[in-house]
């Protein structure tokens, strides 16, 4: 059974062919669902209501380096997949779309939108961010063009035995915990 099978078959869909008209519409909803993906996490951490998991690393990591959120989004992804190795997993046109452009537009966010004063604001962008992060979610993984790096570790773990709540759990925890930590 393929990777893109046993990934297909955990995550509870069929890879698609590569046929050129589906092709050539899934690259721009990709980058789509990348860029309103990037722009709901830059929201929500201009919210300064809290931020999801590994955006709390991201936020810890570049509160202790020189890197922006964004940047440290992007090498945390390729760090994340240098732990793909070990599992035998591989990269898609999105895993590898998904590890750059996301982080560039949380930080295109982060630089064009100010955090508000008001928390009624505040909590406005939050919602928007959340909301807007579950649509770009839903454009980028219908695509079915790899998971992001981040899912990815998860899954690769799942495919080796491990249950899929219990990875899920564990690489979101760690990530929050060390983000916390720094």
């Amino acid at each position: 059974m393929s990777w893109m099978r046993r990934r297909g078959a955990l995550l509870g869909f069929r890879p698609a062919g590569y046929r050129l008209g589906v092709t050539t519409r899934r690259f721009p909803q990709l980058f789509v669902g990348l860029a309103v993906f990037g722009f709901g996490s830059g929201l929500m951490v201009q919210s300064d209501l809290g931020n999801p998991p590994w955006d709390v690393f991201h936020e810890g990591l570049s509160l202790v380096t020189p890197l922006s959120i964004g940047i440290a989004a992007i090498v945390t992804s390729f760090a994340v997949l240098l732990l793909w190795i070990p599992l035998r997993e591989r990269p898609g046109p999105g895993t590898l779309a998904n590890a750059v452009l996301i982080g560039i537009f949380i930080d295109l966010t982060v630089l064009g939108v100010d955090t508000p004063e008001h928390i009624a604001a505040r909590a406005a962008l939050m919602v928007v961010g959340v909301v807007l992060v579950g649509i770009g979610s839903g454009l980028y993984i219908g695509v079915r063009l790899g998971p992001g790096p981040r899912d990815g570790l998860m899954t690769g773990l799942a495919n080796r035995g491990m249950s899929l709540r219990v990875a899920r759990t564990g690489v979101e925890a760690t990530a929050m915990g060390v983000g916390w930590l720094l």
